[in-house]
């Protein structure tokens, strides 16, 4: 099974998810890609009267066991239905990683 559908699965099973956006990054940046960066765009009700850093650790908490090995970087943009629609459905591209691999050094 894919990574990506690793988190979907995770995400689908651990959410009530109203729109789940998964987009693997991992050719934006340096080193091999290797399906090993994703942003994720999420909205869920489930986040109603969460901070960020809650809904942060929610996700964490489905992913635990992934994180470092196989997902390096995980991009996230957690919004509740009113907060997804306030925001116009949208969220920012991601920067064009700045970082370097050993062999560039």
């Amino acid at each position: 099974m894919s990574i990506e559908a690793v988190i979907r699965n995770r995400l689908e099973d651990g959410l009530s998810i109203e729109h789940l956006v998964i987009e693997n990054e991992s050719h934006m940046h340096s080193g091999p890609a290797n399906d090993s960066h994703f942003k994720l765009t999420v909205v869920s009700d489930d986040f109603k009267g969460k901070r960020l850093v809650q809904r942060h650790q929610q996700i964490y908490g489905l992913m635990s066991d992934r994180m470092n090995n196989p997902i390096h970087a995980l991009a996230m943009h957690l919004f509740t239905l009113d907060e997804w629609n306030e925001k116009g459905r949208t969220v920012m591209p991601s920067p064009t990683c700045l970082g370097g691999s050993k062999a560039d050094k």
